[in-house]
């Protein structure tokens, strides 16, 4: 009772204020509310998809590039024990040369015989002693040789061991990385489901506070989504534009992260009209950036980004035949003040 008697003002104005909040609309004008969001929504879950896929996609290029290596390998075992083979067939077809010659020349006979048939006692002799330095220097030769080849063959089984093992692995590999993009793609599908009835209430789900990712760039202007291909570009022809279209459309995948594209202030986050789901960011020298059709915003209206922070995730909301994100350049916050995007990244050092 004191509390009312002394301030009966406060109390009164206090009470008001809980009957106007009481009895507010849920954004009814498309307007955002700031700080509803949080990092347990579909929206978190894709980009955590997201990172999974990419982490799986990596672990599955890495282990084919072992695979490829792993068979180039082989193959040169392969060529080697080939080249061994031919040498020591070489070597035998020499050895079959020389018995065969000993043969002709009565290499039947006893050594005494022949030296009591010979013209020249002392040339058979040395020939004798060619032959038989030729015969072990053969022999060791062909060990050598079938030493090598058998070490060759070991090292070929452990080759095809080890690809059959990372074979086994890269379809366990494909396998873990379908089965998260199915995940992926069914994320996908609900987040945009979510944007679609905030643009039908005309009222944002608040800011999802996404994870951000570990990147963190030297430069002050990036593109405004990581991996794309480029579609509608600024100012080409279409019906779905009343004169010509305002900004340069990139094709993405629902639940793409979206980027800021340089240091700003997020002016505008809204739901509903031929955007969908926006956000406007204004940056020095006079110039806003918009990226629009988004299935979920990262951010408050309010809030300072910098290059690369990840803002909302594209989508495929209000006027709009597929999946990406519209991003605008303007010299003003709002529809009508546009330059060529591509262009004026270009001028900041980035290149689409």
């Amino acid at each position: 009772m004191r509390f009312t008697r002394r301030h009966p003002l406060l109390v009164a104005v206090l009470l008001c204020a809980l009957a106007v909040l009481a009895a507010r609309p849920a954004d009814r004008d498309g307007s955002h509310a700031p700080g509803h969001g949080s990092a347990s929504g579909i929206g978190a879950e894709v980009a955590r998809l997201y990172e999974e896929a990419a982490t799986a996609t990596e672990r599955y290029e890495a282990g084919r590039r072992e695979a490829e290596q792993q068979r180039a390998r082989a193959q040169r075992l392969e060529k080697r024990i080939d080249r061994e083979r031919q040498e020591m067939a070489g070597l035998r077809k020499g050895l079959g040369r020389i018995a065969s010659s000993q043969y002709r020349d009565g290499g039947g006979l006893p050594l005494t015989a022949h030296m009591l048939l010979a013209d020249d006692p002392d040339e058979l002799m040395r020939g004798q002693r060619a032959v038989a330095q030729a015969e072990v220097t053969l022999d060791k030769a062909i060990g050598r040789s079938e030493r090598a080849e058998a070490r060759l063959v070991r090292d070929e089984a452990k080759a095809a061991a080890a690809w059959r093992r990372l074979e086994k692995r890269n379809e366990e590999l494909a396998g873990l990385k379908q089965r998260i993009e199915a995940k992926l793609e069914t994320a996908r599908w609900k987040l945009q489901g979510q944007a679609d009835a905030s643009v039908a209430a005309g009222a944002c789900r608040g800011a999802v506070r996404l994870d951000q990712p570990e990147t963190r760039f030297d430069r002050s202007w990036v593109a405004p989504v990581e991996t794309y291909a480029l579609s509608a570009s600024y100012g080409s022809g279409g019906a779905r534009w009343a004169n010509r279209h305002t900004g340069q459309d990139f094709a993405v995948p629902i639940g793409t992260p979206v980027r800021a594209v340089g240091t700003g202030k997020v002016v505008k986050v809204s739901c509903g009209g031929a955007f969908g789901i926006e956000i406007v960011v204004q940056h020095a020298g006079g110039y806003y950036t918009q990226y629009a059709h988004l299935a979920a915003v990262a951010v408050d209206q309010g809030d300072r980004v910098t290059p690369g922070q990840w803002i909302g995730q594209s989508g495929t909301s209000g006027n709009s035949t597929g999946p990406h994100l519209h991003f605008e350049v303007r010299v003003t916050p709002e529809m009508g003040s546009a330059v060529n995007p591509v262009t004026w990244l270009a001028r900041h050092g980035v290149a689409l």
